[in-house]
Parts: structure tokens; C-alpha cells; sequence
């Protein structure tokens, strides 16, 4: 049931990064136009499109830690017999929900602080902006708690372990093949 969900959210948030990037590129091109063509602009261009780029880089981090494409050597966990693949697994994953426990710390409190703040253009509440950190945090920790469930149950493929998958491989390609990430020269 956690599967369909992450899937639901991850077509979500390909959606909005798709929606983030269109429009900023309308924002900014627009501006520029008036800029140069009619010398005038859009005054919270420039600041909308920043918090959109903050926002479309959070969601695709999260979209790219559950389809496993950042990026990676596997160069030695490829090699470990499959004992060796699941300590280093639950290691990193664990490694990965520390980091997230202290990026939600910090972008909570950076929330908070800012919370009475409001945009220099926009006047919107700045706590809008520290929110896509926090919101990165829970939800990237709770893929990885999901793949240690997964791992722990019996329910994780052994190619699923090397947790990188080639750029060109479909999202969440590595239950059929382990993916490997390999040097070019």
C-alpha cells in the first residue's frame, strides 16, 4: 500500500517540477522581454522563480532518492557477497535517516524563526520557502525507513542492495537488473 502511495507521489511531484520549471522559464523570459522591449517587468518574477527552483529541487530530490538516481559508485558494495550488501544497505540508509532527522531539525527551526518574516516582494510568510526543506527531510526519511521494512521483511530484491541504478535505466529499474554506475574514460 506504501508502494502505490510513494508511486502516486512521485508522478505528483514530476508533475510540479514540470510545472515549476514552466513557470519559471515563462516568468523569466517574459521579464526579459519587458525588460528590454517594453522597460518595465514583472516585479515578483525574480523572486517567485527563485522559491520555485528551491521547491522543484526538493521535490526531485525526493523523487530521485526513491527511484534511486543520485548519484553513486558502487564500485565496492557490487562486489560484497550478499551479507556484505545488506550491513552496507541498512548502514547507509541509517546514515541517510540521521541526516534527515538533522535537516528537519534545522529547516523546523528555520521555519519557525522565519515564520513572521514575509518576502522582500511577494509578502508572503518566509516560512513558505524553509518548508520545502522540511517537507525533503520527512518524506525522503520515510522512503528510507520504507526500504529497511523492505529489507528487514524479505521483501527487497538482492539487485535493489546496489543502490545505484545508470542514468539511462528506467525509474526503478533495479528490481529486474542490478544497476551499476560505471566509470567512463
Amino acid at each position: 500500500m506504501l508502494d502505490r502511495w510513494l508511486d502516486r507521489l512521485d508522478r505528483l511531484f514530476s508533475f510540479l517540477m514540470v510545472a515549476c520549471l514552466a513557470l519559471m522559464v515563462v516568468m523569466v523570459f517574459g521579464n526579459v522581454v519587458l525588460r528590454y522591449g517594453f522597460n518595465s517587468g514583472i516585479t515578483a518574477s525574480e523572486e517567485l522563480s527563485r522559491w520555485l527552483f528551491v521547491w522543484m529541487t526538493f521535490l526531485g530530490a525526493v523523487v530521485a532518492m526513491r527511484s534511486h538516481a543520485h548519484l553513486g559508485t558502487d564500485s565496492l558494495v557490487s562486489r560484497l557477497p550478499l551479507a556484505g550488501k545488506k550491513a552496507c544497505f541498512v548502514a547507509s540508509h541509517l546514515l541517510m535517516l540521521a541526516i534527515c532527522a538533522l535537516m528537519a531539525r534545522g529547516a523546523w527551526q528555520q521555519t519557525v524563526i522565519n515564520a513572521g518574516s514575509t518576502s522582500a516582494v511577494m509578502e508572503v510568510s518566509m516560512a513558505w520557502f524553509y518548508v520545502s526543506g522540511l517537507m525533503f527531510a520527512v518524506l525522503a526519511g520515510l522512503v528510507a525507513v520504507h526500504e529497511l521494512v523492505k529489507l528487514f521483511a524479505g521483501r527487497l530484491d538482492e539487485a535493489r542492495l546496489v543502490a545505484v541504478s545508470e542514468s539511462d535505466d528506467p525509474p526503478h529499474a533495479g528490481t529486474q537488473a542490478a544497476g551499476t554506475l560505471k566509470a567512463r574514460p
